[in-house]
């Protein structure tokens, strides 16, 4: 034995079981981490101790979390105050004018401004886009328009056409004197190099990412993704929805062509929701209280007749205990009594939502599921697979969208609310990911979001007991496999 592999023998390997040892030590008795979670990871420090090492350094250990958010949290504890006030109106049998809202969705609403300080609006306009032609074109048109500031808070960008035409619109704005403020995530927004960005900032924009991707061995954040996609222009037009911004999303890529996504644009109150969204965000990734209340940036509104719309502006992320989108999805499923209509690239539940799907199905609510036909990430893909395959036995019905690439994060119960936004279903978003969501309480919006799954089912194939059934031997044990593992995606 050469010196060297005697000195990784004796030395080396000991010190790495050691330090698995203590990691196990740490993911059951300090992180408590779901029980689930705790026994994949303890399978992956104990069979496979090196590897599992490094994963588990970079992507597992989450005891620096309260203190990475802490300044964050005590900025979210402000918007606490608002609440207070709109609690005591929500169960007025005198609602101001406008259609009377079931106290079945009132309780939703005290839940969600509990659990996220979600403020509840009701003069509000939505459009919705489900092509990204469609929305960039808008979102441009209202960046062009724009005449005080502009708000951007994007997962991921790119130097490509859709993102060079983006940024030569917010130059031109910031040379005429508006505002512009620009933040990215760290990593999903860290391919275009400091020569895509220097002519925006000589221009006078405003940059910032939230968790730059650099890793410290000590503080390894590369796990923790502002996955958010927010627009606000001028604090009355705002956008959110799944579409990041890249040439994928606007079908311009044949790999993935036609892309199939959703995102809304609202006009009206809940913009200011989304502002204080974006400010909370901005304030912890610049390091600076630079955003504060200013009346520029929640303008007043004069004609609100003909716009009532419910609606809560809802965000969850790692820096809180309770995830509030999930609790949204779960409020969502029990409050439907014909149908839950969900779309999704990604389903890795956890048990609380397989349990509220599966009673819903066997209650003899209509239950839909639509994931893409085509994966853009293998393992998460079989691993989704696993879950509905459990789900058929209780009456789920799922489908592959076989045309293009699906990347829609929604989910419509009954013809009554819907959700739209950044998070998906599964538990990198429900624990791991910022995230925020718009949930909608308009027959109007429902019925139309319903309408959109029921013709993407036109392209889409039935994922049945039978297809299941003439799976290859291997794919079922990759389906094996990724579900054993999927606590950790």
């Amino acid at each position: 034995m050469s010196t060297l592999s005697a000195i990784i023998h004796d030395f080396i390997l000991p010190i790495i079981l050691i330090l698995n040892i203590c990691f196990a030590i740490t993911v059951v008795f300090i992180e408590r981490k779901n029980p689930t979670a705790t026994i994949a990871w303890l399978m992956v420090l104990v069979f496979i101790p090196v590897i599992g090492f490094v994963l588990y350094l970079f992507f597992g250990q989450s005891f620096y979390r309260d203190r990475m958010f802490k300044i964050k949290k005590e900025d979210d504890e402000h918007v606490s105050e608002i609440i207070k006030l709109q609690k005591k109106e929500l169960f007025r049998e005198d609602l101001p004018i406008g259609q009377p809202i079931p106290e079945s969705y009132r309780r939703m609403m005290l839940m969600l401004m509990e659990s996220s300080r979600a403020l509840v609006t009701v003069h509000n306009k939505v459009r919705i886009f489900v092509d990204g032609n469609d929305k960039f074109s808008a979102l441009l048109e209202a960046i062009r328009g724009a005449q005080d500031h502009i708000h951007m808070e994007y997962y991921i960008l790119k130097d490509d056409e859709i993102g060079n035409e983006i940024f030569t619109a917010l130059i031109e704005r910031a040379c005429a004197g508006v505002s512009v403020r620009f933040l990215g995530d760290g990593l999903g927004a860290a391919g275009p190099g400091k020569e895509f960005f220097k002519p925006y900032l000589e221009a006078g924009g405003k940059l910032a990412f939230f968790f730059p991707s650099l890793i410290h061995i000590t503080h390894p954040r590369i796990n923790y993704r502002n996955h958010r996609k927010i627009a606000i222009i001028d604090g009355k037009t705002g956008f959110i929805g799944g579409f990041n911004i890249g040439d994928d999303y606007l079908s311009r890529i044949a790999e993935w062509a036609p892309w199939r996504d959703t995102a809304v644009q609202v006009d009206g109150d809940s913009v200011a929701a989304m502002q204080i969204r974006f400010f909370l965000d901005w304030n912890y990734a610049a390091k600076e209280d630079e955003l504060i209340y200013d009346q520029r940036y929640f303008p007043d509104r004069h004609d609100s007749s003909g716009t009532w719309l419910p609606m809560q502006i809802v965000s969850g992320g790692p820096d809180t205990y309770w995830n509030p989108i999930k609790e949204s999805y779960l409020k969502l499923i029990q409050l439907a009594s014909e149908s839950v209509y969900i779309q999704t690239p990604y389903f890795i539940p956890d048990d609380s939502i397989l349990d509220a799907l599966r009673m819903a199905a066997l209650s003899g609510i209509d239950v839909r599921i639509m994931m893409p036909a085509k994966p853009d990430h293998w393992f998460v893909y079989w691993a989704g697979y696993s879950y509905i395959e459990q789900l058929l036995e209780s009456g789920v019905k799922a489908y592959t969208y076989d045309t293009g690439f699906i990347h829609a994060k929604t989910i419509v119960i009954d013809e009554a609310a819907a959700s739209v936004g950044s998070a998906n279903w599964d538990v990198r978003s429900f624990r791991l990911n910022f995230e925020t969501n718009a949930i909608m309480y308009d027959q109007e919006i429902a019925k139309e979001l319903k309408n959109y799954f029921l013709k993407d089912l036109e392209v889409c194939s039935p994922l049945d007991k039978d297809r299941f059934a003439a799976l290859p031997s291997k794919v079922k044990l990759k389906l094996s496999i990724s579900r054993v593992f999927s606590p950790l995606l």
